[in-house]
């Protein structure tokens, strides 16, 4: 986005409405929010991403809403609000188009770069805070069903220090082998 245009939205729960046609349009381009009876409603990662970088005036009720007081809103209503952010506001760095999961337990959907509004999108991602653990049986069903759409899944891991890495996953076979099991262990 242009670094001198400024998007004015007002928060309606714990979304942001754009009511400017021009800023539904540019941002709309860009892959932010969803249309809605002719407004533009921005997800709270995507609030939080463009409070961040000073891109949006939120305002409740003609008070001004900055990016601390909104991200207290959000962890109200979703304490992993934070995870998203930090995961949204690394891809969006990076030059992606990220839109929320649908199902699966993902979190985003991530368009390969250029491709937004021609491909579907190529990546799903987990988010999960360092030392977060997760069921293999669970991550393996989910890791199935996406390969079986054609995407690829991709695990999101936050450091404690804030930082974002990406492990692309694949299927995971665990073959039961409890002959070769029982003879290792013999003494």
């Amino acid at each position: 986005m242009d670094e001198t245009i400024e998007v004015h939205g007002d928060l309606i729960a714990d979304q942001a409405c754009i009511s400017e046609k021009k800023m539904i349009h540019d941002l709309e381009q860009k892959g932010f929010g969803e249309i809605e009876k002719g407004k533009l409603f921005l997800k709270s990662f995507e609030t939080l991403y463009l409070l961040y970088t000073g891109k949006l005036s939120l305002k409740k009720n003609k008070k001004q809403i900055d990016f601390d007081n909104f991200m207290n809103i959000c962890q109200k209503i979703n304490p992993e609000i934070l995870t998203k952010f930090l995961i949204y506001r690394d891809l969006k760095t990076r030059g992606y188009v990220v839109k929320d999961g649908f199902g699966f337990g993902s979190d985003f959907r991530v368009y390969e770069r250029g491709h937004y509004g021609e491909k579907g999108a190529k990546f799903l991602i987990f988010g999960l805070n360092e030392g977060q653990q997760e069921k293999m049986g669970a991550l393996q069903k989910k890791i199935d069903e996406i390969t079986q759409m054609g995407k690829e899944p991709i695990i999101a891991v936050i450091e404690r220090r804030g930082e974002v890495i990406y492990y692309k996953i694949n299927k995971i076979n665990f073959l039961e082998n409890k002959a070769h099991l029982d003879s290792s262990f013999e003494f």
